[in-house]
């Protein structure tokens, strides 16, 4: 009886079986154990509709849907974990996902998503981890979120989005992290954050904020942690972050050049600040900070003379931990902070007291100081701002010991000779957004001390050399999002500091040699988004010092090889997005002893010649070679120290010219995303893992670390039988044995 039964069993199981693997899409694995059905790289250009009804995992990665339409998953009602990444997907239609409503999990990164409608994402009423990393995404229209109400992490790092408008995120009522990093977001509405009363964490860094958002921040009342870092903040004003529960805040490799003391009076929970890689000489006592417990102050060109001694001494007394050094005086330099003693923080002359200021009919700042009317000076902590206040002219009569000086969103048109008098001690100037035509000859004369100069969206065309005049210590310019079709040859000429130069998004066509002639300091150059065609030769040549080269989403149509001569220190090459088809012999071999990452990405890349990278090797930390169209890449076995390599969506021809590359990804502790593109048998299988090497001659032996030079050179030809010689058959017979 109990064998019966038995038998009975395993009949049911068998024929369950049997339909629901009759039931499995052809280029799929269906897993009906455990409800699991993976489709990987299988070129589907539909969401399939064969799959079982009860699936609760479904796995969709290396795809190429396109569009996601109204219902696609209708048949899949008890899915809990969708994966799309790396599907091509450009759009998803308003309910592409109804009938989810038990759907946990949705991955959408590494897809071309520009825009999420109000409907996109209804139907998903218990999920609770969306991801988004790594598309397009610049708009995101009101309601797209209202129907997640169980989202507890929403991830939109690496996307385009530059404006957050007010309401964006309502209805996620559990959302817990938001994770901002990585786009470009300069402007924050100032209700931006509301309605999100879970939130715990809250990322912004590496964004092109450059002020703290701190009137969107005061929504977040119940946020503990908030990463601010990587962006080009220059001063954090007085009060100016009112988060009641925040208990760490980053503001790590910003531009910070002055906190002020009662900065974070209204964020009483504060118990950790990075400050590290900044411009700091110097703080004041942090007033109101009482919980406060850790600074890093580390990397900051910190004074430790007498005008230290009070924040030295506040550390002291309120059991603060310090990690930074002294950068000066020469006795002192490197010394840790907890080490001083205060009577080792000496000045030179005492500095005579201050003379009464003259009679002025100016209207006074907050501190007492002079004030152009409608602006507002703090004079204590040296800032006057006259952000968006509809001036057509620049105005005159700020305190003579202003250091950052914010005119953004004004119309002045014209930028006069001798606009700043008197402002010798100013270090930061902010001219964002202000219709600016034309910089006049002598228009910064007298800024001896300038630093930071940002001229970013504005109609400048042109510069002359004299427009910087009387700013010596300029190092960094941002003239992104302007109308230059050149590059201001000459215009350098009075900036020998000049170290970072931002031209993105203009619409330059060449590069000339004269262009950069005179910033021989200048060590990263932001070109992207151009109309580049061509750099001639001696164009980079003046820049000796350059490291970072960024030319991506130009039209080069080939790497600009001799422009790369006499760059000993270049260690940063994006090209990523040009219509480079072909790449030849020595493509980087001037740049080969420096260069550690190379982006080379969505080109269209159709063959690589074996020599291309010669003179590469394990200086090169990061490779990325996405999204192109070449079956073969030559020999990359002397990389040994890539840290990243990136060859997803290559249709790499898998048969045995390709050998060598298998074998080495075989011995590389990397997920490198290399699938085949052909044969019609290995379609979609990864490279890696592929069983079609297993026929090659030779395999049996492998060579340790790749192929040799002349294999090498035969991974980037069509396969050919006649390639493999009677040695190498000899090895595959011996193997064999």
């Amino acid at each position: 009886m109990r064998l019966s039964w038995g038998l009975l069993l395993l009949t049911v199981a068998l024929v369950l079986g049997g339909t629901a693997a009759a039931r499995c899409p052809t280029p799929c694995i269906c897993d009906n154990l455990h409800a699991h059905v993976l489709c990987l790289n299988g070129n589907l250009t539909a969401v399939p509709t064969a799959v079982p009804q009860l699936t609760k995992k479904l796995d969709l990665r290396g795809n190429s849907f396109t569009v996601i339409p109204v219902g696609a998953f209708l048949a899949t009602p008890y899915l809990t974990h969708l994966d799309l990444q790396h599907c091509k997907v450009e759009r998803l239609e308003e309910g592409a996902f109804r009938g989810l409503g038990r759907l946990v999990h949705l991955n959408l990164a590494s897809n071309g998503i520009a825009l999420l409608y109000q409907e996109s994402l209804d139907g998903l009423s218990s999920l609770q981890q969306l991801t988004l990393e790594g598309n397009r995404i610049e708009e995101i229209q009101p309601g797209a979120f209202g129907h997640l109400g169980s989202l507890t992490v929403l991830d939109l790092r690496a996307n385009a989005l530059v404006y957050l408008p007010d309401m964006v995120f309502q209805g996620l009522q559990a959302l817990r992290w938001l994770r901002l990093s990585h786009n470009a977001l300069h402007v924050l509405g100032s209700e931006a954050f509301a309605a999100l009363p879970a939130l715990r964490r809250l990322s912004l860094d590496h964004n092109e904020l450059q002020a703290l958002p701190g009137e969107a921040l005061a929504r977040l009342d119940g946020a503990t942690r908030l990463d601010l870092g990587h962006n080009p903040i220059t001063y954090v004003a007085e009060e100016a972050l009112a988060m009641a529960s925040l208990k760490h805040l980053s503001l790590d490799h910003a531009a910070l050049q002055d906190v002020a003391p009662d900065a974070f009076t209204h964020s009483p929970q504060l118990r950790t600040l990075d400050l590290r890689k900044n411009q700091l000489r110097g703080l004041l006592p942090l007033a109101g900070a009482g919980e406060l417990a850790r600074v890093s102050l580390a990397g900051n060109p910190l004074l430790c003379s007498c005008l230290l001694r009070p924040f030295h001494s506040w550390l002291t007394r309120a059991r603060v931990q310090a990690e930074g050094s002294c950068a000066a005086p020469p006795a002192l330099r490197g010394r840790p902070l907890d080490s001083l003693r205060s009577l080792e923080m000496r000045c030179g002359r005492p500095r005579p007291p201050p003379s009464p200021p003259p009679p002025s009919e100016e209207p006074r700042g907050a501190g007492g100081g002079q004030c152009p009317r409608g602006c507002a000076c703090s004079p204590d902590f040296r800032h006057g701002s006259c952000e968006n206040r509809g001036l057509r002219e620049i105005p005159r009569g700020f305190p003579k010991d202003t250091r950052l000086l914010d005119l953004r969103r004004n119309t002045f048109g014209t930028v006069p000779p001798g606009a700043f008098p008197g402002l010798k001690e100013l270090v930061s100037l902010h001219l964002q957004s202000c219709s600016i035509r034309v910089l006049l000859p002598g228009a910064l004369q007298g800024l001896e001390s300038l630093v930071y100069l940002y001229l970013t969206d504005n109609h400048l065309s042109t510069l002359a050399a004299a427009a910087f005049k009387g700013a010596p210590q300029l190092a960094y310019l941002n003239l992104d999002r302007n109308t230059f079709t050149h590059l201001p040859a000459g215009a350098f000429q009075l900036l020998p500091n000049l170290i970072s130069l931002h031209l993105q998004h203009n619409a330059i066509r060449e590069m000339g040699e004269r262009d950069l002639a005179g910033a021989q300091g200048l060590r990263w150059l932001y070109l992207a988004g151009n109309a580049i065609r061509r750099i001639a030769p001696a164009a980079l040549a003046p820049a000796k010092m350059l490291e970072k080269l960024h030319l991506e989403e130009n039209h080069l149509v080939e790497v600009p090889t001799a422009a790369l001569r006499g760059l000993p220190a270049l260690s940063e090459l994006k090209l990523s997005r040009n219509p480079i088809k072909r790449m030849q012999d020595g493509a980087f071999l001037p740049v080969a002893s420096s260069l550690q990452h190379l982006y080379l990405d969505n080109m269209g890349l159709e063959w690589i010649s074996p020599g291309a990278f010669s003179g590469l090797g394990p200086k090169i930390r990061s490779l990325y070679l996405e999204s192109n169209k070449m079956s073969n890449i030559p020999n990359m076995s002397n990389f040994t120290g890539l840290e990243i390599l990136n060859l997803r969506d290559v249709p790499f021809h898998c048969d045995c010219q390709l050998l060598p590359l298998h074998r080495w990804i075989d011995k590389l502790n990397l997920r490198v995303g290399a699938t085949c593109g052909s044969p019609e048998e290995a379609q979609g299988l990864k490279v890696k893992l592929s069983t079609i090497f297993l026929t090659c001659p030779g395999q049996g032996k492998g060579e340790a670390g790749g192929a040799s030079p002349d294999k090498a050179k035969g991974m980037s030809k069509p396969s050919k039988k006649k390639r493999w010689g009677k040695s190498t058959a000899r090895g595959f017979k011996k193997s064999r044995a």
